[in-house]
């Protein structure tokens, strides 16, 4: 069946002349926007309704594949802290790419505490240490370098600052490992003594170990 063309409208009066045609649209054209409707709403069905897909169910769904490839390391805790040559090689490296600008390359300190003296903010035993490196002391610019640095990295500079700390101090490393109240019974270095402020990995401004790190 034929289709009118070219009839106009009639609207030359009130557009300055200008003359509207309405043309029908092709057949084909006309195919394909029915066929996305009835499309939509076949694939509203299924997605909602047969298949029980939503966005929020997708990113679960990401989030679980994500835990399993990435899984979150481990806590840093003292129980799984030891000093080895090893460690203590890996530690100089993680600190001249972190702790320098505060502490400085000779320890000595810039905008962050000493640490090799025997003077600590909150605590100079191992676990007090390596606690405070995970956990920072954030008022005094000291960040918790467990949130940005895997576990073993933390570790590892813990005992680059306790070695070096024990050959600037004399002080052996097997009293600077002791649990912190065997270390006070002890005579150890004073773990309430003050020194500076935090700042990179090194430092030892930090709140003391929850309990079961000593």
């Amino acid at each position: 069946m034929s289709k009118e063309t070219n009839r106009l409208l009639g609207h030359a009066d009130e557009a300055d002349g200008i003359e509207e045609y309405d043309n029908p649209l092709p057949d084909w054209w006309v195919g394909l926007f029915w066929f996305t409707i009835v499309w939509a709403v076949g694939y509203g069905l299924w997605y909602h309704v047969i298949a029980h897909r939503s966005e929020v169910k997708q990113l679960q769904d990401e989030m679980a594949a994500a835990a399993v490839r990435w899984p979150a390391p481990s806590p840093v805790t003292s129980s799984t802290f030891t000093i080895t040559p090893d460690e203590v090689t890996r530690g100089a490296d993680v600190f001249a790419k972190n702790c320098v600008p505060c502490h400085g390359a000779d320890m000595k300190g810039v905008i962050g505490p000493s640490l090799i003296d025997d003077e600590w903010i909150h605590g100079g035993q191992g676990a007090e240490i390596l606690h405070t490196i995970a956990n920072g002391v954030l008022d005094k610019g000291m960040p918790p370098w467990g949130t940005m640095l895997p576990p073993e990295q933390v570790r590892d500079v813990a005992a680059y600052v306790i070695t070096k700390n024990s050959e600037a101090t004399g002080r052996p490393i097997s009293a600077i490992m002791a649990p912190p109240d065997t270390a006070k019974g002890a005579g150890g270095a004073d773990s309430d003594s003050t020194a500076g402020t935090g700042g990179g990995p090194g430092s030892a401004g930090a709140t003391a170990p929850p309990n079961g790190e000593a």
